[in-house]
Formats: structure tokens, C-alpha cells, sequence
């Protein structure tokens, strides 16, 4: 595993709710400073959620390591590739629950004149309540840290996360005042067909965790 295995699941980070946000965003009143503030608000709770995880992992594992060590066993990587995968099942169930939720959420039209600051701390904010974000970032640093990969694998993860939210913001600078079709329409995919693409991504995902768990037995 290395760090290009993770980043399918920065779609799931963002289809949905965060994306719509980031559409809303860039028809503001202020689309690039207000984008630019969500981004930052949404980078750093991303980067600290899956180091978090990266870190608990690494410890865990470490102290699990001594124990086996001590006891005379081996592998503490067949507990942590099960507790991945009830994390994704959990994941799962969560966004087959929340499919049917359309329409956008009542307060987007409260960030119709929405600063910098107050984007950078929706930004934040949404990353830290989102069940199905926590879980992601959850998944991304258990994943990363079971591999005993180096915490500069999940650096990767957060780029293309922020890339994908930045995408209203991009095409509103490429596009100028055409952007407006192009904002409508992935705002439309955001609230409609996002859930399909998100169980997709995380059935690969658990394949490969299923597979490692195989091997490691």
C-alpha cells in the first residue's frame, strides 16, 4: 500500500454537503476570498483529523507490538485492518441512510455574504460535525499508520481533497461569467448522484483492506 491507495477516498470527503457549500461559496457575494477562507478551514481540520488517526494508530500498534513481542506473537496488523473495515461499514451504512436527503441545507442561503472569516470557520466546522468525514479521516490515518508508512504519505490525501473542493472556485476563475452553468450543474451531481460514487469508492477500498487482512493471516 502506499499513499495513491488512500486518495480515492478524498471523494467521499467531499461529494455531498461540502461540495454544494463550495458551489454556494463561489457565487457569493465574495467567491474568491470566501473559497479561499473555506479551504483554509477545511485544510486544517483535515490534515489534523487523519494525523490524529495516524498518530493513535502508530501508538497503538506500537504498544501492541512490545506485547506480542513479549508474548511470543506477531502481528498486530489483522486487528487494525478489521477496525478499518468497520469503520468503512460503518461509513457505508451511514451514506446508504442519508441518500435520499435532497436539496440543499436551509442555512447555505445564510453564506450568501459570508468573509473570509466566517467561511474559514464553516469550513472547519462542517469537516468536524460530518459523521461520514470523521469516518473518512478516521479510515485515511488507521489505513496509513497500519502500513507503517511515514505520516508525509497522508500529505497527499489532503492536497487532493482541498483540490476537489476547490473546483467551483476554479471554475469560476477559468470559466468567468459561464461558470454559472458549470457551478449549477455540479451542485445538482453534489446533491443527487454523489452517495453512488461514495459506496463505490469505499467498496474498492474495503476490497483492498479485505485483501491485506487475507494476506496478513
Amino acid at each position: 500500500m502506499n499513499f495513491l491507495t488512500v486518495l480515492p477516498l478524498a471523494v467521499v470527503m467531499v461529494a455531498g454537503t461540502q461540495l454544494v457549500v463550495a458551489v454556494f461559496l463561489a457565487s457569493s457575494d465574495r467567491p474568491r476570498a470566501a473559497s479561499l477562507g473555506f479551504l483554509a478551514g477545511a485544510g486544517v481540520v483535515v490534515a489534523a483529523g487523519v494525523t490524529v488517526a495516524w498518530l493513535v494508530t502508530r501508538l497503538v500498534g506500537g504498544v501492541a507490538a512490545d506485547a506480542s513481542t513479549v508474548a511470543g506473537k506477531v502481528d498486530r496488523g489483522p486487528a487494525i485492518d478489521l477496525v478499518v473495515l468497520a469503520l468503512l461499514v460503518i461509513l457505508a451504512a451511514l451514506i446508504w441512510v442519508r441518500r435520499n436527503r435532497s436539496g440543499p441545507p436551509r442555512w447555505l442561503g445564510s453564506i450568501e455574504h459570508a468573509g473570509p472569516p466566517q467561511a474559514l470557520r464553516l469550513g472547519a466546522l462542517l469537516f468536524v460535525v460530518t459523521p461520514t468525514d470523521d469516518l473518512t479521516m478516521a479510515t485515511v490515518g488507521a489505513s496509513v499508520g497500519r502500513h507503517d508508512l511515514p505520516w508525509w504519505h497522508l500529505v497527499p490525501f489532503v492536497l487532493v481533497t482541498l483540490l476537489l473542493l476547490a473546483l467551483p472556485l476554479l471554475a469560476l476563475l477559468l470559466l468567468g461569467g459561464r461558470a454559472a452553468r458549470v457551478l449549477t450543474r455540479m451542485r445538482e451531481w453534489a446533491e443527487g448522484h454523489a452517495w453512488i460514487v461514495n459506496e463505490i469508492v469505499i467498496a474498492f477500498f474495503a476490497l483492498l483492506t479485505v485483501l491485506d487482512l487475507i494476506r496478513s493471516l
